[in-house]
């Protein structure tokens, strides 16, 4: 069976920020994905700073949360900062936990 965006994004939800402890996609950072030959997963992400110290920690766990996805294949991920994200990214459960209007 195929990987659907569906199987991505649940995956992609596990992947908590360990300082706001919300999900990546409820944060907004995931700005695409990609899924070829129905296995193959790109996906382009960004974080809240260009400077932020868990670069490395959020490639290793995006890519190994994705790799464990029943019939996943190759796995890219694409860090970005353009366009920068803004909290205005983040759904409304998110802006609501962090005390956001």
């Amino acid at each position: 069976m195929p990987v659907s965006k569906k199987d991505v994004l649940n995956a992609l939800s596990t992947v908590l920020d360990p300082e706001l402890r919300i999900d990546v996609v409820s944060l907004g950072l995931v700005y695409g994905i990609e899924i070829t030959d129905g296995k193959n997963i790109s996906v382009r992400i960004t974080l809240t700073t260009p400077g932020c110290p868990l670069i490395d920690f959020f490639l290793h766990d995006i890519t190994s949360k994705l790799k464990a996805v029943a019939g996943v294949g190759e796995v890219k991920v694409d860090l970005t900062f353009d366009p920068p994200w803004t909290p205005d990214k983040m759904s409304a459960e998110a802006k609501a936990a962090l005390g956001i209007e």
